[in-house]
């Protein structure tokens, strides 16, 4: 004789709510705990300083003013009167320099030019201004 009636067998229905919380309280904990890495600074490859021409000549040093124009064999040239002066040398590379008050809009026209006439320009990056 039974005295209790054996249970129904079903299934048991497994409960996410508990899981959930589980899942959600790890990832509060990983965000939390994570180091991000710093993106005040952005790093600049330039590895302008061992390179130089096949023959071992330096290469040409071009140093934009403040006003625009480059500066090359102590002349001061304007953008257009300087790439036929290179191009009638055979210059096709040159490291760029900047005067500590000239701006970046100069800088990069000057970048862009040159390249653009087939002249590959390297920045070559000075010490940074004292304050």
């Amino acid at each position: 004789m039974q005295l209790v009636e054996p249970r129904p067998s079903r299934p048991i229905p497994i409960r996410i709510t508990p899981l959930i919380d589980v899942v959600f309280i790890l990832l509060v904990f990983f965000m939390l705990t994570t180091r991000l890495l710093p993106v005040d600074y952005l790093e600049l490859a330039n590895e302008t300083a061992g390179e130089s021409t096949a023959n071992g000549e330096p290469l040409p040093e071009l140093l934009v003013n403040a006003d625009g124009t480059l500066s090359w064999l102590n002349d001061d040239y304007a953008m257009a009167d300087l790439l036929p002066a290179l191009a009638g040398q055979g210059i096709n590379e040159v490291n760029l320099a900047t005067t500590p008050d000239t701006s970046l809009a100069h800088f990069t026209r000057s970048l862009s030019a040159l390249d653009n006439a087939g002249i590959t320009p390297h920045w070559k990056r000075t010490g940074s201004p004292e304050s």
